[in-house]
Parts: structure tokens; C-alpha cells; sequence
């Protein structure tokens, strides 16, 4: 897994100065450029002050009127230079801050495109674009407004502090016993408000998150009249972003204010003690008002260096986050002597192959297969039993715990990640297009890809008649997330896309899964068309689409428990053969709902697996058929239960809530599975809630119903009763 940059500790200012200092050096000459015209500017403000004294002890006291006029246009001529120069430091400012701030967005981004999927799996979105939002943009008020303030607070502050020492030492050392009083507050105070501003970005980012999960989830938290919940939820994380934005604002004022007061007293001091040595003539009137002149410069410069103390103080909170993402280090590294792939001519091992997704669990066991080149090989199994996690395995998403997966011989781990990645084709569950047009959608399979490769591709793929309807053909805007698209589009964009590359090795992960009956089996033709000659590797669910496949992996809890052909499984009679029961026990009737035409349907069903064959007869002609769209409850945590649920075609989570409204996820259930069979014996409050995450067909048995027959047959009951009774046990355990 990769390690985490960031070990919590609060990031000093002068940390936040180094770094910016490093994306500074690339432009060096602009920078040292800005600093001369902060220099000029400083200049020309002690200049101003200096002259007061100057006009008053040798032009105003004597009324000479030539030196009050070289006075007077010495100040305009370095006016008109302070202000052009001005102008050039506002300009150096603009360019040299977008050029930081895009540097590091590009090393942040491009960052992101390296590190593993390890990283994304355990991360928040809402963190990881709040990082690039709010944090630069902390970073970015510090470059374009605290940072360069600073420069010239403390430019003022050097330049008229050395002058204070020419006009009088003794009320130069008067003014610099109170600089150590302007250091005390903020050397106290400055790491606790840096550690609140560090806790502040994260529950910024983590309350970003829980908007942006609660935006995706619209459908479940109606579904589940969760509204109360997530809001009660949500004011929960608000209040405690209330209370750590408090504490840091307030943290941040009083570190800002703190050298003030230091000031304002030596202000007072100052003119008193001046105004004394003017009184008794030890100092002129010119040097006494230039003295203030200069300390006031002092002052406000002070008070401009703790002004912008929260602003710094954010930037540090924010760079740090940056920076957490940006030391991150990647899991799966390529080597630099990596081996070039050659096309796969052999085929794929896996030897003794084990893997989590972390250090506590353990989502294959020693799994060991040979996947033959130029042949069609299916990984089935229910869900969370390992399957697609061989498909990330192969794409090199992850390593191995232990053991190791060979291409043609070669330790994936050995090889270049290119090589391996350029002749491979792979079809994702949810077509991942990105809101551009079909043309560009396509050609992101292939870079480099002429329009007429791209046009190759989409008839391959059996689009190129539904784009050139499309109203700007192969220009036509798909939309976020290909929107625009109907699922069987999109669907032929994703293999149009990965056909582009010519891949002798095609992955499809779940690739039909959420299509209707009749678009799944158009695209399955189109795959079966476009496969010949190549590796096919499918996980599925639906044994339907891998019935001809020569190789078929069955997995259960992370290891093979079945291998062979389709028949060979099926002569098993073990558990692939239960799901194709369960999957194609039924028919369709002219009116278009489902008959149980395989008893052996309910046989594999615990509840009912010890039952007569007559029975099972007239049980499986009690249910009915019902649909459901995406996004509905089927059934709500807490409501009483009366109802038997097998999956034919669709799939559904499995949820429970805990006291305190959090959501936690039981499991996925798909074509096949079965849920509710408590229901048909207790008259109880259900214990978990279900709602379907794609279309979904069901066939449903009602209590009332087997109610009636075990009336008739007592027995039926008990069996039943020690069937369920059995099957909790077995749960429990």
C-alpha cells in the first residue's frame, strides 16, 4: 500500500517559505527583479520620512526656499519611480504566483496519474479535490497577497530601523526594546493556531466529502427516507467545523494583535522621550518628527507582518495537505530495467497468487491457474468471492502479497507497465467517457488514431450507424459521464474504444451487467464477433454470456473451487451448476411475467432444499413476477417482513443502519440470489434494508400464500421451521 506523506506534525511558515522558495528558482531573474522594486519602494517610503526632517531643520526653519524646492522635486522624481516601479512588481507578482500556483497543480495532477488504485480505494474524493480548491487556494492568498506584503513589511522595517540608529541611537534603543515584546505573542500563540488550522482543512475537506457522497447517493437516501438522517448528520459535521474555525480565527486575531499593543506602547514612550530631548535640545524638531515619521513606518510595518499572520498561517495548513499528496508514494513501482512485453503469445499464470486490499484481510488464497493465449477464459462467482480482483492483478493495479503472476514467463512485476498496458482492450462495467465528443471518446484508446481508425473501430463495434444519426455525428458531445448516451451507446463507445488499440489480450469486467435483456445480448454478439483470435478474459455474473467459453474459473472466498467447460460444470452438479439453476430456472409467458420451469431453482435454497419434489411443485407455482427500477427500496430495515425474494436478472446492496444513522453496507446480491426467506415463517421487523442498483426482476412468494399450504401439511412447517432454524445458527456462527 502506499505510504502516507503526511505524518499530522503542523508545517513552521519558514517550511511554507523554503518550499515556495524551490518553485521561485526556475525564475530567478523575475525574482530577483520584484525584490529590487520592493527595495525601491522601501526606499522611497523611508525617504518620505527622512525628508521631514530635512524640510523642517533646513529649508521651513531657515524659509530657504531652493533647498525646499530640490526637496520637493527630489520627492516627485522618486514618486514617478516608486510608482513605475510599482506597476512592474504588480505585474511580476501576477505572472510569478500563476506560474507557482500552476506548477504545482501539474505536479499535484500528475502525481495523482502515478500513484496505484491502492490509494484511491482508500480515499476520500471530497479530500482529494478539496486539496486542489481550497488548500491552493489558501497557498494561492499567501503568494498573491500575504507573501508580498511581508517582503515589503519587512523591507520597511530593516531600511527604517537603521536610520532610527542615524537620527538618535538613544531612541533607537528605546524603539528596538519593544520589538522582543512584538515576537512574544506570536511565538506562543503561532503553533497552536497552525494546529487548528491544520484540523480545520481536514473537516473542510472531510464535510466536502459528505456533500459530495450525499449528491451521488440522491436515489438511496430517498429510497430510504434518510433525509433526516444525512441532515442531522451533516449539521453534526457543521458544528464541528463551526467550532475549529472559531478556535483558529480567534487564535489567528489574537497572534495578529498581540505585537500591536507592543507597538502602540513604545508609540507612546517614543514621543514622550523624543519630545524631551527636543524640549532641552538634544534633538531638532526635524529629526523629532522624522523619528516618529520612521517609527510609525515601523509600526505599521509591524502590524502589516502580523496582518497577514492568518493568511500565512492558512497557506501553512493548506501546503501541508499539498504536500501530504504529493509525497505519497506509490505501491505498485515499475523497475528501471523493466522488460518489454512482447504480445501475448503463451498465456497467463497465476502461481500461488495472494492478495488483500489490506494488511487484515485477505481477498485471494493462493490462487494458481493458467490462462491459455488466443482462448476465452470467465471468472464467475458470486460477489466479493475474488474475481475481479484477478482482473486488477492482471492490469498490474496491484501486486501480489505472495506468489506471482506471469505473462509469457515473465514476472509482471519485471515487466514495463506500457508494454503491458498497450495490447490490452478492456470493457468496464459503467462506461467511463468523459465529456467530450464520440470521436475523441474513442480515439482515447489509441492516442494517435486517425478518423478513419476511429470510424474502423466504431463499425467494429457496430456504432458507426447510431453515431452518423447523431446530430453532430462523430462530433456530438457525449455529456458528463456520457450522459447524453443511452447505456447500449455508451457501452459501444467503451469497445470501440478498447478495439482501437488492436489488443491481443480483451478484459471485460461485468461489461454488460446493467444493460436491459435485449441491448445485453446485441452487445454480447458484437463482443462474441470482435474476440475471435484474441485472449478474452470475462468476469461475469451471467453464466448466459460465457456458455461457450473453453475455460471457466469458478471462485468462492478468495480461492478456485471449480474449473472446466461449461458442460463439464454443469455434469459437476456442483456449485456453478446451483447458479445456472438459479439464474435460467425460470420461463417467460405470453404475458410476459416468469414460471419456476427447474424446481432444482428452489432446491438450492436452504429453506427449502429438504422438501418432497411435490412440494417444491406447488410452492414454485405460488410466485409472482415484479420489476423494479433502479434506486427503489425492496425492502425497509425495521418494517415487518412478508415476502421471499429470488433475484432472476438485476442486483441489489444490502444495508444496515446503526444508532446513530450511520449506513453501513451488508453486502451485494445479483442474478441468482435470494433474500427475505425469514419472512416466510416470523412475523417480525426485518433486520437489514435492500435496494436495487440497477433495473431488477424479481420472483416473490408472499407468506399468506405458503401460509395456506402448511395448513395442509403440518409437517411442511417443521420442516421448514429446522430448516430456517439451522440456516440462523449458520449465520450466527
Amino acid at each position: 500500500m502506499e505510504q502516507q506523506g503526511g505524518s499530522g506534525a503542523s508545517m513552521s511558515p519558514f517550511r511554507l517559505l523554503r518550499i515556495l522558495l524551490s518553485y521561485v528558482r526556475p525564475y530567478a531573474p523575475r525574482a530577483f527583479l520584484l525584490v529590487l522594486t520592493l527595495v525601491l519602494e522601501g526606499a522611497f517610503t523611508i525617504l518620505l520620512a527622512l525628508s521631514l526632517k530635512f524640510i523642517i531643520d533646513f529649508a521651513v526653519t531657515p524659509r530657504d526656499s531652493r533647498v525646499l524646492t530640490l526637496i520637493l522635486a527630489g520627492l516627485g522624481v522618486g514618486f514617478l519611480l516608486t510608482a513605475a516601479s510599482q506597476l512592474v512588481r504588480d505585474y511580476l507578482y501576477a505572472w510569478l504566483g500563476s506560474r507557482i500556483l500552476t506548477n504545482l497543480r501539474r505536479e499535484m495532477f500528475g502525481h495523482l496519474q502515478r500513484l496505484s488504485l491502492g490509494f484511491y480505494a482508500r480515499s476520500q474524493m471530497g479530500d482529494l479535490t478539496s486539496r486542489f480548491s481550497s488548500d491552493l487556494a489558501a497557498v494561492e492568498n499567501a503568494i498573491v497577497l500575504g507573501i508580498p506584503g511581508a517582503l515589503l513589511c519587512a523591507i520597511n522595517i530593516i531600511f527604517s530601523t537603521s536610520v532610527l540608529f542615524v537620527l538618535d541611537w538613544r531612541l533607537a534603543l528605546v524603539a528596538m526594546a519593544g520589538l522582543p515584546l512584538c515576537v512574544i505573542g506570536p511565538r506562543i500563540l503561532g503553533p497552536r493556531a497552525l494546529a487548528a488550522g491544520y484540523r480545520l482543512r481536514g473537516e473542510q475537506a472531510a464535510l466536502s466529502n459528505v456533500i459530495q457522497e450525499n449528491l451521488g447517493a440522491q436515489q438511496l437516501v430517498r429510497a430510504f427516507g434518510l433525509g433526516e438522517s444525512v441532515r442531522a448528520g451533516f449539521e453534526g459535521r457543521a458544528e464541528r467545523l463551526a467550532a475549529l474555525a472559531t478556535r483558529f480565527n480567534f487564535l489567528s486575531y489574537i497572534t495578529e494583535r498581540s505585537p500591536n499593543i507592543g507597538m502602540l506602547l513604545f508609540n507612546v514612550l517614543l514621543i514622550g522621550g523624543g519630545s524631551y530631548l527636543a524640549y532641552h535640545g538634544s534633538l531638532s524638531i526635524g529629526s523629532l518628527v522624522s523619528f516618529n515619521a520612521l517609527f510609525f513606518t515601523v509600526s505599521t510595518s509591524v502590524m502589516g507582518l502580523t496582518a497577514v499572520t492568518p493568511t500565512l498561517l492558512q497557506a501553512t495548513g493548506g501546503m501541508q495537505r499539498v504536500r501530504e499528496l504529493i509525497d505519497e508514494q506509490p505501491s505498485v513501482v515499475e523497475q528501471a530495467e523493466a522488460k518489454t512485453l512482447p504480445v501475448l503469445s503463451s498465456g497467463i499464470s497465476f502461481e500461488d497468487v495472494t492478495f488483500g486490499y489490506t494488511d487484515a484481510q485477505t481477498n485471494l488464497n493462493k490462487v494458481s491457474m493458467t490462462l491459455p493465449a488466443r482462448s476465452r477464459i470467465a471468472f464467475v462467482g458470486h460477489s466479493g468471492c475474488g474475481k475481479s480482483t484477478n482482473l486488477s492483478l492482471i492490469m498490474r493495479f496491484y501486486d501480489p502479497r505472495a506468489g506471482r503472476i506471469l505473462f509469457d514467463g515473465t514476472d509482471l512485476r519485471e515487466a514495463s507497465l506500457d508494454s503491458l498496458y498497450k495490447q490490452v482492450g478492456i470493457v468496464f462495467q459503467e462506461s467511463l467517457l468523459f465529456d467530450m465528443s464520440v470521436r475523441e471518446n474513442i480515439r482515447l484508446g489509441k492516442l494517435g488514431a486517425t478518423d478513419s481508425e476511429v470510424e474502423e473501430a466504431a463499425r467494429a463495434a457496430e456504432l458507426h450507424d447510431i453515431i452518423v444519426r447523431l446530430p453532430e455525428g462523430y462530433d456530438t458531445p457525449v455529456g458528463e459521464r456520457g450522459g447524453r448516451l443511452s447505456g447500449g451507446q455508451r457501452q459501444r463507445v467503451a469497445i470501440a474504444r478498447a478495439l482501437i488499440r488492436n489488443p491481443s489480450l480483451i478484459i471485460l469486467d461485468e461489461a454488460t451487467s446493467a444493460l436491459d435483456p435485449s441491448t445485453e445480448a446485441a452487445v454480447n454478439e458484437t463482443l462474441e464477433r470482435v474476440s475471435e483470435g484474441r485472449t478474452v478474459i470475462s468476469v461475469t455474473h451471467r453464466l448466459k454470456s460465457v456458455v461457450g467459453y473453453e475455460h471457466i474459473f469458478v471462485f468462492k472466498d478468495g480461492a478456485i473451487i471449480e474449473h472446466g467447460s461449461h458442460e463439464g460444470l454443469l455434469r459437476l452438479g456442483g456449485s456453478y451448476a446451483g447458479m445456472w439453476r438459479r439464474q435460467n430456472g425460470t420461463a417467460e409467458t405470453p404475458d410476459g411475467s416468469l414460471r419456476v420451469k427447474d424446481v432444482g431453482l428452489l432446491r438450492d435454497v436452504p429453506l427449502f432444499s429438504g422438501l418432497d419434489q411435490s412440494y417444491l411443485r406447488e410452492i414454485s407455482d405460488m410466485f409472482v413476477t415484479e420489476r423494479v427500477p433502479a434506486g427503489r427500496s425492496v425492502i425497509i430495515e425495521g418494517d415487518k417482513g412478508s415476502r421471499f425474494y429470488i433475484i432472476i436478472r438485476g442486483k441489489v446492496a444490502v444495508t444496515t443502519t446503526d444508532e446513530g444513522g450511520n449506513i453501513y453496507h451488508v453486502a451485494t446480491l445479483d442474478d441468482g440470489d435470494y433474500f427475505g426467506e425469514i419472512a416466510l415463517l416470523e412475523d417480525i421487523p426485518t433486520t437489514a434494508s435492500v435496494v436495487t442498483l440497477v433495473p431488477s426482476i424479481f420472483i416473490t412468494l408472499r407468506r399468506e400464500q405458503l401460509d395456506r399450504l402448511v395448513r395442509q401439511h403440518p409437517e411442511l412447517g417443521a420442516q421448514m421451521r429446522e430448516a430456517l432454524a439451522q440456516r440462523v445458527a449458520e449465520t450466527d456462527a
